[in-house]
């Protein structure tokens, strides 16, 4: 399995990278108040530094944290320390019985654990579904091919006061395959520590997201924003809800 998010990814992506947890998390609160769910647990796969469980554990609600990364979950164990992390892959994890379950910012594609794929969400699907609580609710956002609108490799560059990063991406459409090449550059003293990850994703239609959840019983809907925020180009967000 590859190592992800190392100190200084994770340092970067915590400072830099949180909006997406930000602003799903609100959504989220708003549509289990709106059901009438104004407790329980919510299972939170890929939850990075613990922006997200942070809010909703001040809304009132019992998180479960999951993530590959080591260092991330240091983080989030020490942003909510009231909450459960555990290291581990949302292909292997037990999923407690739960009223919402969380995906956010391309969990589901990350190629990280090397048994994902297109079966391996199916099952992990079902195994949501049995988990939830009747009305329960799974949110969570996946990559399509359009999150690599070109053949030719794709070069951004962001920095913040102390970090810097400069990504490569590169799409394998026969495979739908985007390779991400991440340097980053953190400040550690008078000086810069340069490391490097490479993250491979796996581009999924929504189509067939949505095929997937209805199979298994879902109501589904997809979504271009969470909250005021919009999803970027090729990103799909998915609203599925347990009848």
């Amino acid at each position: 399995m590859q190592y992800s998010y190392r100190d200084d990814l994770a340092y970067i992506h915590d400072a830099g990278f949180g909006h997406l947890a930000e602003r799903a998390a609100p959504m989220l609160i708003e549509e289990l108040q709106r059901a009438g769910i104004q407790g329980g647990i919510v299972v939170d796969l890929g939850c990075g530094s613990g922006i997200m469980a942070r809010l909703l554990h001040d809304a009132g609600y019992e998180v479960v944290g999951i993530d590959l990364s080591t260092p991330l979950v240091e983080m989030a164990r020490n942003r909510v320390p009231e909450a459960v992390f555990r290291i581990g892959s949302f292909v292997t994890e037990d999923i407690p019985p739960c009223v919402a379950v969380t995906a956010i910012g391309e969990v589901l594609n990350y190629a990280f654990d090397e048994a994902n794929c297109t079966a391996v969400r199916a099952r992990a699907f079902r195994r949501i579904y049995a988990a939830l609580a009747p009305g329960g609710l799974l949110v969570f956002d996946m990559a399509g091919p359009a999150r690599a609108p070109s053949d030719s490799p794709q070069r951004t560059f962001t920095e913040g006061s102390d970090w810097a990063v400069l990504m490569e991406a590169e799409t394998d459409r026969p495979h739908r395959l985007l390779t991400r090449r991440i340097t980053t550059f953190r400040k550690l003293g008078e000086l810069y520590r340069r490391d490097f990850e490479t993250h491979q994703l796996q581009l999924v239609d929504p189509v067939e997201v949505v095929a997937s959840l209805q199979g298994i019983g879902f109501c589904v809907q997809t979504l271009a924003c969470y909250g005021p925020l919009a999803l970027p180009q090729g990103l799909t967000g998915f609203l599925a809800r347990k009848p």
